[in-house]
């Protein structure tokens, strides 16, 4: 009963990750500003996203999980909701505070609880259950843009995500009966400045870094994407193409699930990544149909899918049980400095030069992930050899 309500926190997570993104082609419109003002938006909720992932052991130290999810959801909520009742460009920034902070939260808590008490497998099926949240989402949206406007968007995610926070309420008493208590959690974990120094947890920061970049950059712009390269599409029908990267992160997370035991996490990322470049290459195909560059999409969210949740299921191998709090979280800042800075460092370059170099901009990513992982694993041989 306790996974299956923390795979229902997942899909909360997962709810308001696409909304900007979807929506975004008709909300810079009624704005009147710029499409590369999607970029400040979205660096404000991650702004805001680290600085909640790097005091997330403190509250890990001081507080069980289930309250952190609590808050957490409640903050995203808010920020739905604020979202909903804008009625300019500038208002976003005020909501995307309680937006931002209640996602880095519930983010690195649970990852850690998962990391810390369950096998690969419920990872990646963790995982996977962000993407059903992150593909529903944008279909919502699309829905409200062809019913509504792009505000009931956000105001029916927030409907969702208040049942959501009830599920969570009621199964309170399930957290007493499984896993580690808040005190053990509190008498093992190590500190932020204590853990950078631990070999090799600098190089898997830069590399959760990199995916964070490459995958927050198709978060926020494939629906731009179609919408500058493609032409004849709706606006729903552009809209709802901001769920083909969430849909294929769910189906890679959904496969990895059944495989993640035999396979391992090491040989499961590397398997990931080359999906993931085989999807750029589809997507830098020369073809004018949108099919092509969908299914190119998809197929690099499907390589994507196993990366996040298997980095960070090594954690406790890699690095010890009493680090794994503080690497946990000092992940989860490090993937919000690169969701924070390279969507919008990519909003300047697309305006610029046009939003057909996104191809290019994730393949150095994809790269630079795999090699600074590569790295990790060399340096962390001999912890994980011991163990």
């Amino acid at each position: 009963m306790l996974i299956s309500v923390i795979y229902i926190i997942f899909i909360s997570l997962g709810l308001p990750d696409s909304l900007l993104g979807s929506g975004w082609p008709k909300m810079h419109v009624v704005f009147d500003v710029p499409s590369s003002y999607a970029g400040y938006v979205s660096m404000t909720i991650s702004f805001m996203t680290i600085i909640s992932a790097l005091l997330s052991p403190g509250f890990i130290k001081r507080f069980h999980t289930k309250w952190i999810v609590i808050v957490s959801i409640f903050l995203t909520i808010l920020g739905l909701i604020g979202f909903s009742i804008s009625e300019s460009y500038y208002m976003l920034f005020i909501f995307a505070v309680p937006y931002g902070i209640g996602a880095g939260c519930i983010d690195a808590s649970v990852n850690h609880y998962v990391a810390n008490n369950y096998s690969g497998a419920v990872m990646n099926f963790l995982h996977c259950f962000y993407g059903v949240g992150a593909v529903i989402s944008p279909n919502i949206m699309a829905l409200a843009l062809r019913k509504a406007g792009w505000n009931e968007g956000y105001r029916w995610t927030a409907y969702i995500q208040m049942g959501i926070l009830l599920v969570c309420i009621i199964s309170l008493p399930l957290w007493n009966k499984g896993g580690e208590t808040a005190e053990d959690e509190k008498e093992e974990a190590a500190g932020i400045k204590e853990t950078l120094r631990v070999p090799g947890v600098i190089f898997t920061l830069i590399a959760f870094f990199s995916y964070a970049s490459g995958e927050a950059t198709c978060f926020l712009w494939t629906s731009s994407y179609f919408s500058g390269t493609k032409e004849g599409l709706s606006d729903g029908t552009i809209a709802s193409f901001g769920s083909l990267i969430f849909g294929g992160l769910m189906l890679g997370r959904l496969f990895s699930g059944f495989v993640s035991n035999k396979l391992g996490d090491r040989r499961l990322i590397r398997i990931g990544i080359a999906v993931e470049l085989a999807g750029i290459l589809l997507i830098f195909l020369p073809v004018s149909h949108y099919m092509v560059a969908a299914v190119g999409f998809v197929v690099t969210g499907i390589g994507m899918g196993p990366v996040y949740p298997a980095i960070q299921h090594m954690a406790p191998i890699n690095f010890g049980k009493k680090y794994s709090a503080a690497v946990i979280g000092l992940q989860m800042a490090c993937a919000y400095v690169g969701s924070t800075f390279m969507p919008m460092i990519f909003g300047l370059i697309q305006e610029s030069i046009g939003i057909g170099i996104m191809p290019g901009f994730l393949l150095i990513f994809a790269v630079l992930n795999l090699v600074l992982l590569e790295i990790t694993y060399v340096v962390t041989r001999k912890n994980t050899d011991r163990k």
